[in-house]
């Protein structure tokens, strides 16, 4: 199962002291023991097309080994806990997309 967030951040967080704490954040949250892989970081800067969104601030790609761990990391990983707790503040949106 592969979940896939993104975040745009708050314009107050559009700063050096703000992509410090979210790429703090993420590295953190990547530790969690439920997740299978993860990858974490901003836009690539691929060629505009009709078909891209650059629009976002920082993206995750996380596998998990079955829906069981997703569960986990979901609803009783305190490293995910932590990390929505003590980051929320900071996002203007977030968008989730999962894949089975």
């Amino acid at each position: 199962m592969n979940h896939h967030v993104y975040f745009w951040l708050k314009d107050e967080f559009k700063n050096e002291s703000g992509y410090v704490r979210m790429e703090r954040g993420l590295a953190e949250l990547a530790k969690s023991p439920n997740i299978a892989t993860a990858h974490w970081g901003k836009p690539a800067p691929t060629a505009v097309r009709p078909v891209t969104d650059h629009s976002w601030d920082y993206g995750i790609a996380f596998h998990f080994a079955s829906m069981e761990d997703h569960e986990k990391y979901q609803k009783v990983d305190p490293i995910h806990d932590a990390f929505a707790g003590g980051n929320k503040e900071m996002w203007a949106k977030v968008l989730v997309m999962d894949l089975a």
